[in-house]
């Protein structure tokens, strides 16, 4: 009994000797390497897991245990996948899928245009040959070059700047009752409007494009100087406290400015007032706000565009719009209303590249690059009119500079006087026509209310969008009465014109 005890643990640790002697040997250095690089190499392949460098012994076994459930889920779902392809859902172009990313159809269209009016050109290119002329740009302004009376008017209007200022100086002394003051101030803008309008129609060296120029400038000078008296009127109002506080929070952008504040009467200046004067901006104010510096990276982009886009809307009018018009006299005097259909549809679509090239230069590059010269800071110009969706937020979204004036000196005043908002609003409809027919039936030396009924048709055609159609069919009517409305007009006062100048001198 003791002895097969002993010979049993004897066999026990011969067999524990074995196993540790077969284990050392197979753990033994191959190929001369060192023991301690061999087992480095050996531990470093059995903890690597799938190539990936992760340590398969340092993971927890909550971790294999989630990573075993989620191949027994992806299993499943693969053979799920198999199983089933379909589900209840709506196709993309529904309006009930809620999808609206079109950004290819976009580009799709942008190509289809790009490609319809690059044959457009070559057609033209090939019928009529090149009729750009640069030259011809100069005899647009002048008839003859000794005779100057556009710049002359532009010099000119520094006298009724001058006259608004020293009439609101006097006024803030006391030395004028403000029934004075604004007697002198009416006298002085009608003269405005009427002076420049008497030497367009009776000197016969003003060209119609030098003429409009001139006019727009007396515009813009009417409506600043208009703001510039009302301000100043509303701060005689105010006691020396509140006058203070007439200035945006936005004029001091940071502490230090405070102290740089103008306040009432101290804006009276000849720097003032001609800072506002070239400022793109109708709607005066104390206090600006002002951008730190000048960005010249910025200002020289402006500038370049500002360069190019007026060589192409020259280079455009000379070469596409001015053939079609000269080919639509025929029908227009036969009252053929189908040919004048098709020269309408044939016209709008360079008209309508012409007003969006116009938009972007004169809203986005010119404005842009007078308030980076200028240092001044609010460039709002337009905002998203091309998503209109009513003839109401189209007008008041595209020109911010007029729409600001509007609501701030013409609209808002009615109504705290107690007029209606219907009244109001045609009131501003009724301004604006005017202006319109103003700065197109003088230049042309004929009174033919086409811009002026255009205008007023937007009311009627406002209140028509407003109530039938919504969304993207509000858009699309705004689009089409921006795309065919303006041609329509074009060709009107076009025919008149010619037929009131040039067949008269053929008779």
């Amino acid at each position: 009994m003791g002895d097969s005890d002993a010979g049993g643990a004897f066999t026990a640790r011969r067999r524990r000797a074995t196993f540790a002697a077969g284990r050392g040997a197979s753990l033994q250095p191959v190929n001369g390497r060192s023991t301690a690089a061999w087992q480095s190499s050996v531990t470093a392949d059995v903890k690597k897991e799938n190539g990936q460098g992760k340590l398969m012994f340092d993971q927890p076994l909550e971790k294999v245990g989630a990573k075993a459930k989620r191949e027994r889920r992806k299993g499943s779902s693969d053979l799920s996948d198999r199983l089933s392809c379909h589900k209840t859902q709506e196709s993309l172009l529904s309006s009930a899928s809620g999808f609206s990313n079109y950004r290819g159809i976009l580009n799709w269209c942008v190509v289809m245009l790009v490609l319809s009016n690059a044959r457009l050109f070559l057609e033209n290119l090939l019928r009529y040959g090149v009729l750009v002329d640069p030259i011809q740009v100069v005899s647009l302004f002048l008839k003859d070059p000794y005779s100057w009376p556009a710049a002359c008017l532009v010099i000119v209007s520094n006298v009724f700047i001058v006259v608004a200022l020293y009439t609101e100086r006097q006024l803030s002394k006391g030395s004028v009752s403000e029934r004075v003051g604004f007697v002198v101030h009416s006298i002085n803008m009608a003269i405005m409007l009427t002076f420049p309008a008497a030497v367009v129609l009776l000197v016969p060296s003003m060209t119609p494009v030098g003429g409009a120029f001139v006019l727009g400038t007396y515009t813009i000078l009417f409506l600043k100087l208009y703001s510039y008296k009302d301000v100043n009127f509303w701060c005689r109002e105010l006691s020396t406290a509140k006058a203070k506080k007439l200035a945006r929070s936005l004029s001091c952008p940071s502490p230090h400015h405070i102290n740089h504040q103008v306040c009432y009467p101290g804006n009276l200046t000849i720097k003032d007032l001609y800072y506002f004067v070239f400022a793109p901006t109708l709607c005066y104010e104390l206090n600006f706000p002002r951008s730190p510096k000048i960005h010249m990276s910025f200002l020289l982009r402006r500038l370049f565009e500002m360069l190019f886009l007026i060589q192409m809307l020259v280079g455009l009018t000379q070469q596409w719009m001015i053939p079609i018009i000269q080919s639509s006299m025929k029908p227009l005097e036969d009252m053929d209303l189908s040919r004048m259909t098709e020269r309408l549809l044939r016209l709008a679509v360079p008209n309508h590249l012409l007003w969006l090239i116009f938009f972007y230069w004169f809203f986005h590059s010119s404005l842009n690059f007078t308030a980076e010269l200028l240092r001044f800071g609010d460039r709002q110009f337009y905002k998203d009119w091309w998503n209109s969706e009513s003839v109401t937020y189209f007008w008041q979204n595209w020109n911010i500079p007029v729409h600001k004036w509007c609501l701030r000196h013409f609209y808002k005043p009615l109504l705290r006087r107690g007029f209606s908002k219907l009244v109001s609003q045609s009131a501003v409809f009724f301004l604006s026509a005017f202006f319109h027919e103003y700065l197109v039936s003088v230049p042309l030396r004929m009174f033919r209310l086409w811009a002026f009924t255009g205008m007023m048709a937007q009311l009627p055609l406002a209140w028509f969008v407003g109530h039938f159609l919504r969304g993207n069919y509000g858009n699309a009517a705004v689009w089409i009465s921006l795309i065919i409305g303006q041609p329509f007009a074009v060709l009107m006062y076009v025919h008149d014109y010619y037929v009131l100048h040039y067949r008269q001198e053929a008779d």
